[in-house]
């Protein structure tokens, strides 16, 4: 042995090979903790649980809340005045320079239920299940441009790397069906978020964690089926002797993305034949189809609802729907308050009280927590981009409306206001990572309790903030 060996190098380069004996046990022993029988099992969750599975409805772009849920008779009478400094002073724009003016609505707004929940014209379908929801007019957060605000609320950070919401939650608590994924997404748009796949991503959680994209129209999975000429028998052979390689490689080395890639396998086998029957809509009958509007073989927000319901009903943990469209800054028709605005509620408004009705037709409503939502406000001042005569708003990080229902959720309630201009929350306000941590919470998942050990350090969905909010709890 040379004197200058180092105690490093010799349990390196040891013939007994010392350290990386050490390292692979470590690692097996890491693996076993963190996968029980395997990331797809069923975990003990920290607390009761209310709900068992969520579907997050996503407007990506940000829909104008102050025209939709947030109505202000204040604005409507100071519309065309410029905006007082004292509301827009520090604040951060996207596109609005100079002294604004004030937009009020150009969309009626009417009272629904006996809960009373003040909502836009645009919404009367969802208006007709305003006692099954709760409206939270008082979320906040600390991004303030689509990407970032978008990532920030589904992972935690608005840097790319950090695991989904989704994949948090299979993390936590697994699948309830082995033959699906545990996290499903469904982008309902032609356009994707502009978070791209980061939204749904596993990030350093063992990618079984990571969101699979189903689309609802031509193969649900591509590249699932088996290539022409392989027969099911020969697929199940090929798997098995792939596995059987992996498996060695997996008790030489320890690494547990073997231990992933074994189960991805084996997932994507499975899925060959249950992902098509959950996904063919064409099963439901034609009155349930008409409630939602949905049309079997089309990509829609309408038939994406539908299909999250039956995933949620066959086990499938967390849902997450896309559906884009919704920035409506005023620089063209489309983008226009009163044209495009108008166009968007159209395409979400039935499917989404449909869903809500309709799981709670078959005592799914209780066990499964409906969220939607957008990644931030819109301003209460006309953008006036380039001096266009289209009605639009910016972005505003300061206030946004959501809405939740089932799971736990305190049904029929509205909760947090904004000024009355509709620009801050001012009351009962409620930050994104409190609404990952209530989400979580409803669960039976304790935010800080629900964490990943990756380089050094301790990860969780909330960082270091978030609290519960239970004024929201039934």
């Amino acid at each position: 042995m040379n004197i200058n060996t180092t105690r490093r190098h010799f349990l390196r380069d040891s013939s007994l090979g010392i350290g990386s004996l050490a390292l692979t046990s470590l690692l097996n022993d890491r693996l076993l903790a963190d996968a029980d029988d395997g990331p797809l099992s069923p975990k003990k969750p920290h607390l009761p649980a209310k709900a068992r599975s969520v579907i997050y409805l996503h407007m990506a772009g940000a829909p104008s809340c102050v025209d939709l849920f947030d109505y202000k008779p204040k604005l409507n009478e100071l519309s065309g005045q410029p905006c007082p400094e004292s509301f827009y002073k520090g604040q951060q724009f996207a596109f609005i320079k100079g002294v604004p003016k004030l937009l009020g609505t150009p969309h009626a707004f009417a009272k629904y239920g006996q809960s009373g929940q003040e909502l836009s014209a645009l919404l009367p379908h969802l208006g007709s299940v305003a006692d099954d929801i709760a409206v939270v007019r008082s979320c906040y957060t600390d991004q303030f441009n689509h990407a970032p605000a978008q990532l920030f609320l589904h992972t935690g950070s608005p840097r790319l790397g950090r695991p989904g919401m989704g994949s948090w939650v299979s993390y936590g608590l697994g699948s309830e069906n082995k033959n699906l994924p545990s996290f499903v997404v469904l982008v309902s748009s032609p356009i994707a978020p502009d978070g791209g796949s980061s939204l749904w991503g596993s990030g350093f959680l063992p990618t079984i964690h990571q969101g699979v994209p189903l689309r609802s129209q031509g193969e649900p999975v591509l590249f699932l089926n088996n290539p022409d000429g392989m027969s099911n028998d020969q697929r199940r052979e090929s798997l098995d002797t792939l596995n059987t390689l992996n498996k060695i490689h997996l008790d030489k080395v320890g690494d547990p993305e073997i231990q992933t890639r074994i189960q991805q396998f084996e997932m994507a086998y499975k899925m060959q034949s249950s992902v098509p029957e959950v996904m063919d809509i064409s099963r439901e009958t034609k009155n349930v189809q008409d409630m939602y509007g949905a049309k079997p073989g089309q990509r829609s927000y309408a038939n994406n609802c539908l299909l999250a319901r039956r995933l949620v009903q066959s086990g499938v943990r967390f849902v997450q729907l896309y559906h884009w469209g919704w920035d409506h800054h005023g620089d063209s028709k489309n983008n226009d308050i009163r044209y495009g605005l108008a166009d968007r509620c159209q395409e979400i408004d039935r499917a989404s009280a449909a869903l809500v009705n309709d799981l709670k037709s078959l005592g799914l409503l209780e066990s499964t927590l409906i969220v939607w939502g957008g990644e931030f406000g819109r301003t209460p001042m006309n953008e006036e981009r380039n001096g266009s005569k289209w009605l639009g708003r910016d972005h505003n990080q300061t206030a946004f409306t959501v809405w939740m229902a089932g799971g736990g959720v305190k049904p029929g309630m509205s909760l947090g206001s904004t000024d009355e201009l509709g620009y801050h929350a001012v009351e009962d306000r409620v930050h994104v990572h409190d609404l990952q941590a209530t989400i979580l919470h409803l669960l039976g998942l304790n935010h800080e309790k629900l964490t990943y050990r990756f380089q050094g350090r301790d990860y969780r969905l909330t960082d270091v903030h978030g609290e519960v909010v239970k004024k929201l709890l039934a």
